[in-house]
């Protein structure tokens, strides 16, 4: 039998985020696609299609 065939393969690196420091999002504070500098409140993309939902079935 192969021995390398049963090896975990290792993990792979995670992703460099060179950009500049992004804000938080006001409900879940995960990093936002918006600068830090961005003012009101800021809503990463999974929060902001929650909300639109919420929002378009309170009418």
């Amino acid at each position: 039998m192969d021995d390398a065939y049963c090896e975990t393969p290792a993990p792979a690196p995670g992703p460099v985020d060179a950009g500049p420091p992004y804000a938080e999002c006001v409900l879940c504070r995960k990093p936002t696609e918006y600068p830090e500098s961005t003012k009101g409140s800021t809503l990463c993309p999974v929060c902001a299609w929650q909300e639109a939902g919420r929002n378009a079935c309170s009418g």
